[in-house]
């Protein structure tokens, strides 16, 4: 039975606290359009994604008038391109990838996600070709996002992956050195990777999913810390409570979206991603949620135990609400897109290594982090190895999306705007982890992960 004070609290959630769906995402299998014939694929990629996803716009502008409920984003996920064929050489992934390109523009979405490889075991030589083409294909184009799963707790930690991906992220950066690196924005390295993540930069379309699928990922940072503000000096189980009550209620919203949009363009409904993903405008911030837990700022000691309450509230009440909950599902915290993060980092409170801690008990991981320009890449290798190992581990997905922002040093900011905002560059440890990475090699998959 539908109760008045919920439905008016939700109507006020949209209206003063920054509820919104952050992305309506169709997956879209092109498994079908694979060859040998550069020219041929593209063709059949780029007909295949604009036919089915023809009227994914309309159908969220229409839906968010009729329930006037605020959909940001809409976006299209693929296939990881690297399976669609096996003798292409890096220049033609580049073309593969400006064909996406094309394809988003014509259907007037923001992102493309699926450019990438799954290589946690090893590389083929397709996939090889595809991570080398990998900077110039996110230098020449505008909606490309990229991803490349180097770990899982199955398979381990692949180190000869990790090695190539420190040389990419720096190569990407200089590529577009002249708009503040912002190649390395759409560029993120996965342990764990979910198949079905309707969120960039690492979205994509699993093989073991259907043909075409519509995903939801809502948001609603704001609501739970205003939710948090209302309940006053309660205890930590009152705070759970309130959190929980509160997901709930954000994901009903995600679902109702979601099944509309399947409804309206007869395609199967994939998953609500629950996960509370920031913006850097006020009042919709991950950090201010902490912070109104009783956190001086976002970074003080304190700071893991509370987003560790916040992420496991987050997903209690979010199974409540949707029987089919996917992706990340969590609190995202990346720097760049989190007004109160920036402010924590920008004064030093928050670090490197206590985002590093807060990672191995929210969703994804080291996410929007400005470094400096001249930051070697075994450091980003070694950044990106502690971090992968986290996810290995503790058989959660975890990931990096670093930028080091060519001509900028601690103290100085990059800018992107929109929804990638704006970050302080953060200091790293300087010591080097150079003979570590160069050993290559694969990291064993921990003793836990033999479960069959």
């Amino acid at each position: 039975m539908l109760n008045i004070n919920d439905i008016l609290e939700t109507i006020n959630m949209i209206r003063e606290e920054n509820l919104d769906i952050r992305t309506i995402t169709m997956g879209i299998s092109l498994i079908d359009c694979a060859g040998d014939d550069i020219n041929a694929v593209c063709d059949r990629v780029y007909d295949k994604i604009t036919t089915k996803a023809a009227r994914l716009v309309s159908v969220g502008d229409d839906i968010e008038k009729q329930y006037g409920i605020p959909i940001v984003n809409r976006r299209v996920a693929v296939t990881p391109i690297s399976l669609l064929g096996g003798r292409f050489s890096s220049e033609d992934y580049i073309k593969l990838a400006k064909t996406l390109d094309r394809a988003a523009d014509t259907l007037g979405i923001n992102f493309i996600g699926g450019y990438g490889a799954l290589v946690q075991k090893g590389c083929t030589v397709g996939e090889e070709q595809l991570i080398e083409s990998i900077p110039y294909a996110l230098a020449e184009t505008e909606r490309v996002c990229s991803s490349v799963n180097v770990a899982s707790t199955k398979a381990g930690i692949n180190m000869d992956a990790i090695q190539k991906m420190g040389d990419i992220i720096v190569k990407t950066a200089a590529l577009t050195a002249d708009r503040d690196s912002i190649g390395c924005a759409k560029f993120v390295v996965f342990a764990n990777v979910p198949e079905d993540n309707p969120f960039m930069a690492g979205a994509f379309h699993g093989v073991s999913e259907p043909e075409c699928v519509v995903s939801v990922g809502v948001s609603g940072p704001g609501a739970v810390a205003s939710a948090i503000n209302r309940v006053g000096d309660c205890d930590l189980t009152a705070i759970a409570e309130t959190v929980k009550k509160t997901a709930f209620k954000i994901t009903r919203v995600g679902q109702l979206v979601a099944f509309e949009a399947s409804k309206r363009l007869g395609v199967p409904f994939g998953i609500v991603d629950l996960s509370l993903a920031p913006t850097p405008a006020i009042g919709d911030s991950v950090a201010h949620i902490l912070e109104n837990m009783g956190l001086e700022t976002c970074g003080c000691p304190g700071t893991t135990a509370a987003l560790a309450l916040l992420n496991d509230a987050v997903k209690k009440g979010g199974v409540m609400a949707s029987s089919h909950v996917g992706g990340l599902s969590g609190a995202f915290i990346p720097v760049s897109e989190d007004a109160g993060m920036i402010h924590a980092a920008r004064i030093g409170a928050l670090t490197l290594e206590k985002l590093e801690a807060m990672t191995a008990v929210c969703s994804v991981g080291l996410d929007m982090i400005a470094i400096p320009g001249d930051t070697p890449a075994s450091t980003i290798c070694g950044i990106i190895a502690d971090e992968i190992s986290i996810g290995v581990a503790n058989t959660k997905t975890t990931a990096v999306r670093v930028i080091p922002a060519v001509g900028k040093k601690v103290g100085d900011e990059v800018v992107f705007g929109g929804l990638l905002g704006s970050a302080p560059i953060m200091p790293v440890n300087t010591y080097s982890p150079a003979k570590f990475i160069a050993r290559g090699g694969r990291i064993p998959a921990p003793i836990h992960s033999l479960k069959n």
